[in-house]
């Protein structure tokens, strides 16, 4: 099953040197999910051959402009290319209001249904539950209010034991419903465990988006243990006072909140414009967290 990320914008507020603002596709198993929306982002879905079309649901942290001002041109280029299929947005309380406000004074009447699921960015809570896949959101420590989220993988399926089913000559007929935890019995009476013949599915995998944020203890246990962890890394950490003033983190406390989280895998993210060359940041993280990557634009990332 596929889980993975492709960045689409690692920009902070000012694009510079090619890098657009804040944008992150998320393909679980083939199902689209657009994590934030900052401009030119359906141009860089373009850009890297997604289909706009595909994305079902929608995640906006907070309402800096580097984070949606894109939305509201993806949502009418999607209504100018004929799109029927809900699309379910979740995001900050006003941000209807603004996409209302918008659409009022162009005259813009949607011909697919927009479900819009306001977030609470005061507390942790799941707002979305899919048989496979459980989505969460918890508060970040941000100048304005902004939230976080966290993708789970449900139960992974159990696998086959290939050398017992040989074995037993289990009967091919028996394979799907075995896999399902489903003893079966042929025709002669033979009965076909389940147990015996399925090895436990893998550890089911996750993945913690940390948009814009002060490093706080706050959100630690949000995103314990995640496979891959996104973090912004506005600064380096000669730059910790400004970061701490606009409510940011440097490079050298994201893979601290790696360390201290316990993540397998770190991603940063959000540059600031005043870095053309990002290989300090990531020699800065990787000297404390070693398992850490530099977010690039238009590169899939496996969770």
């Amino acid at each position: 099953m596929r889980f993975e990320v492709l960045i689409l914008g690692n920009s902070s507020a000012t694009p510079m040197y090619g890098r657009h603002p804040t944008s992150q596709i998320l393909n679980f198993n083939e199902q689209l999910f657009l994590i934030d929306c900052g401009e030119g982002t359906q141009m860089q879905l373009f850009r890297y051959g997604i289909r706009s079309t595909r994305i079902s649901h929608i995640f906006i942290s907070h309402l800096h402009g580097d984070h949606y001002l894109g939305l509201v041109g993806l949502l009418s280029s999607q209504h100018l290319m004929g799109r029927q299929a809900d699309l379910h947005l979740f995001g900050p309380a006003p941000l209807k209001e603004i996409l209302d406000l918008q659409f009022k004074h162009s005259d813009t009447r949607l011909r697919y249904n927009l479900i819009f699921h306001p977030t609470n960015p005061g507390e942790r809570a799941v707002i979305l539950d899919l048989p496979s896949l459980k989505v969460s959101t918890f508060p970040l420590q941000h100048r304005i209010a902004c939230t976080g989220f966290r993708f789970d993988e449900g139960k992974r399926p159990a696998t086959l034991n290939v050398e017992e089913v040989e074995k037993q000559k289990v009967p091919t007929a028996f394979l799907k419903l075995l896999k399902r935890g489903v003893d079966c019995v042929d025709k002669k009476g033979v009965v076909y465990k389940a147990a015996d013949l399925t090895l436990p599915g893998d550890k089911p995998r996750s993945y913690a988006y940390c948009s814009d944020t002060v490093m706080s203890d706050a959100y630690f246990d949000a995103i314990r243990d995640v496979n891959l962890l996104y973090h912004e890394s506005t600064f380096l950490h000669d730059m910790v006072d400004r970061a701490k003033e606009t409510f940011h983190t440097t490079s050298k406390e994201a893979a601290e909140v790696a360390k201290e989280v316990h993540a397998q895998r770190l991603l940063l993210g959000h540059y600031s414009a005043r870095y053309r060359d990002l290989q300090p940041l990531l020699d800065e993280s990787q000297a404390i967290f070693p398992n850490t990557a530099l977010s690039e634009e238009g590169k899939w990332f496996t969770v």
